[in-house]
């Protein structure tokens, strides 16, 4: 492995030659990018695509383990570069371990009327007065205001399909719907939504924008349809609150309002139709900063059941310029004053603060925090063996027996006369469908052989010593997974805002400056240690 973070050769081509050439050819950096994805499309077909390339890591120094999944690297993709399932499995050849499809809304939309543009703010000079685009000679920025278009939910589960379908009967389970709810099932032996073993794809989803903002119940039935067309071909639900260019978004932030919409998310997610629940994790804004505001979000993300936090996205703010103390040209102090959402350099201290932040935070609002923190009343060292559990369940009968009262011949000719109740049924624990624990109202729960009640089967039931001591106290698989995206621009930097707490650094513009070769660049580096990060 390379001990340096200069980039390798191959990066450099991608860097300094092809990605220069596209700005050169396309003044429209939205257009430049759309010929970009169809370029690794087309190239992917035919087997000539950019790919990670080097030796594996046979050490496993790089692996981490999320979501149940050993992944072989800590780096990966943003939301944006491949923003309709146009070429997930192109970018996860370029060697990130996770990569951000979408947004997706639930009807298409077209987003902001252009020119939207991306703003690219780059070291290649002012080569066009186009509203479209706009280049800064001094920064290496985008700003866009996109305005989250999406060909629709319906539209992108339908690709992700045809996806899983191929993947099925390259496998040789055929290609019908039967095969692709086994490959969706695990039978083929990999994630169900990057179909690649050591690697997740996760699929971001939003509200369309004209969904009222202030119509709660309308807002979370925009993220639940998306859910509900898209779980079952993804490893990771991304809740998209945090866009800077869809009014009124962020103000979904709110504690209350964002609690109700990732419990519907968090629920929408289990009724997947396959047999592994996808994790659900919300992006939030890098502008929500200070204490209160984190503090809402990480209670909703507890109370709600989500599985973690994407911090952050693009910023309203317009930072100073680096280096410290460079003045811009009236030109350039001109653009930035554009509207949309800033992402660059400047970013990354912010982001390396604001995931401590939430780690600190996030792990302070934990149960298995609290259940560990000391009371005012004494706790035993260990739970008591299910032996002295059954003393207890004994001397607590006798001492109720001891205070009945005493029945009277009146009192027992009244009580023969009532009917019985039925005491409801338990839930069998053996069912692996990701619904069974949602029970509907006209159909009751199974049951089994055992009484409802029995004192014996409670017990059974009841952890060891060894059991509760292993469960009960603060672990990797109660952790709230963190993802950081927001200015890294090298591996170094990565590596920083994995230390601050993050299981993943995620690029989106540095890969845009960078060029294709930069994740498996940045993967060479010997200092992505193992880190357990098992929720």
């Amino acid at each position: 492995m390379s001990s340096s973070d200069q980039p390798s050769a191959t990066q450099g081509v991608h860097q300094w030659i092809v990605v220069p050439s596209l700005r050169w050819i396309y003044d429209d950096a939205e257009e430049a990018h759309e010929v970009g994805t169809r370029s690794l499309k087309a190239l992917y077909q035919f087997g000539l695509h950019p790919r990670e390339r080097g030796k594996p890591d046979e050490a496993g120094d790089l692996e981490v383990k999320i979501f149940g999944h050993v992944l072989k690297n800590r780096l990966g993709t943003s939301a944006g570069i491949d923003k309709h399932a146009d070429i997930p499995d192109p970018l996860l050849a370029l060697g990130p371990s996770v990569i951000e499809i979408g947004g997706a809304t639930p009807y298409p939309q077209d987003g902001n009327p252009k020119p939207r543009g991306i703003v690219t703010l780059h070291c290649h000079g002012l080569s066009s007065d186009s509203d479209q685009v706009f280049r800064l000679p001094s920064q290496n920025a985008l700003i866009n205001r996109y305005g989250l278009n999406s060909e629709g939910a319906d539209h992108v589960a339908k690709r992700l399909q045809e996806r899983v379908r191929k993947f099925a009967y390259a496998h040789g389970f055929g290609m019908d719907e039967l095969a692709e709810q086994r490959v969706l099932d695990g039978e083929a032996g990999v994630p169900p939504g990057s179909l690649i073993e050591g690697k997740l794809m996760a699929v971001q989803v939003a509200k369309n924008k004209f969904t009222p903002d202030e119509d709660l119940e309308a807002v979370k039935r925009d993220y639940v349809y998306c859910v509900a067309a898209l779980a079952r071909y993804a490893d990771i639900i991304v809740v998209n609150v945090s866009s800077p260019n869809t009014p009124g978004l962020r103000g979904l932030q709110h504690v209350d309002k964002l609690t109700n919409i990732l419990t519907g998310v968090v629920d929408a997610a289990k009724h997947a139709k396959r047999k592994t629940t996808p994790a659900v994790m919300v992006k939030v804004s890098p502008d929500e900063d200070t204490d209160a505001q984190v503090s809402g979000i990480c209670e909703a993300i507890h109370n709600s059941g989500c599985s973690g936090v994407i911090v952050g996205n693009t910023t309203k703010r317009r930072p100073e310029p680096l280096p410290a103390g460079y003045s811009l040209s009236d030109k350039e102090a001109a653009l930035m004053l554009e509207q949309g959402g800033y992402s660059g350099p400047q970013l990354f201290e912010r982001t390396v603060a604001l995931v401590r932040k939430y780690r600190t935070i996030i792990d302070e609002m934990s149960p298995s925090n609290a259940r560990s923190t000391p009371t005012s009343e004494p706790h035993p060292p260990q739970s008591p063996p299910n032996s002295d559990v059954a003393s207890q369940i004994q001397e607590t009968v006798e001492r109720d027996k001891a205070n009945l009262k005493t029945p009277s011949p009146e009192a027992d000719a009244d009580s023969k006369g009532q009917p019985l109740i039925r005491l409801p049924e338990r839930n069998s624990p053996s069912s692996t469908s990701p619904a069974a624990s949602i029970i509907s109202p006209a159909t009751p729960p199974a049951s089994d052989a055992a009484p409802a009640l029995s004192s014996s089967s409670h017990l059974d039931q009841l952890p060891s010593a060894t059991e509760t001591s292993a469960s009960s106290l603060t672990s990797p698989a109660e952790q709230k997974i963190i993802f950081a995206t927001g200015g890294i621009t090298n591996g170094r930097q990565a590596l920083e805002v994995l230390e601050a707490g993050a299981s993943v650094a995620m690029v989106y513009t540095a890969l845009v400056y960078g060029g294709v070769g930069l994740v498996d660049s940045w993967a060479s580096l010997p200092c992505f240690s193992n880190t357990e990060s098992e929720p």
